[in-house]
């Protein structure tokens, strides 16, 4: 009885997973030291999301199935006194454009919102049933 709203709510903790992601990124797109400060160039999160519910086996709704890491090669600044630099006096630095983030998140925000609505408009319809029941 409750799949319309099984479905949004599947929606919103998606997005939320996204929106986690994304968070991730613009904070660490200049990072190149991982967590024991070796030179490490931190790489992009990129949720995927699947179809179906893998926790109740209903294949209603959507959900992170993974978060890949970005394979693209590091962005390339010419910095020769930096320790982390190569011979030609280039460090790498993490592949993140922040435009794109920025613009991922407000997608992420959005899609949340219609998942709320939808919601909102699921809970409506099914108080005027038990009305009309009752």
């Amino acid at each position: 009885m409750f799949d319309a709203l099984d479905i949004s709510v599947s929606g919103l903790v998606s997005q939320r997973e996204r929106m986690t992601a994304i968070s991730g990124n613009l904070a660490n797109f200049q990072t190149i030291l991982n967590e024991s400060g070796e030179y490490e160039p931190y790489r992009r999160r990129i949720p995927i999301f699947a179809s179906g519910d893998p926790s109740t086996g209903s294949p209603l709704g959507v959900h992170v199935s993974e978060i890949l890491l970005d394979d693209g090669a590091p962005l390339q600044r010419y910095e020769p006194d930096n320790p982390f630099a190569d011979q030609a006096g280039y460090v790498g630095y993490p592949n993140i454009s922040v435009t794109t983030e920025l613009m991922n998140a407000m997608e992420a925000a959005r899609a949340y919102e219609a998942n709320i609505t939808a919601s909102e408009a699921t809970k409506s319809m099914y108080s005027i049933a038990l009305e009309l029941l009752g």
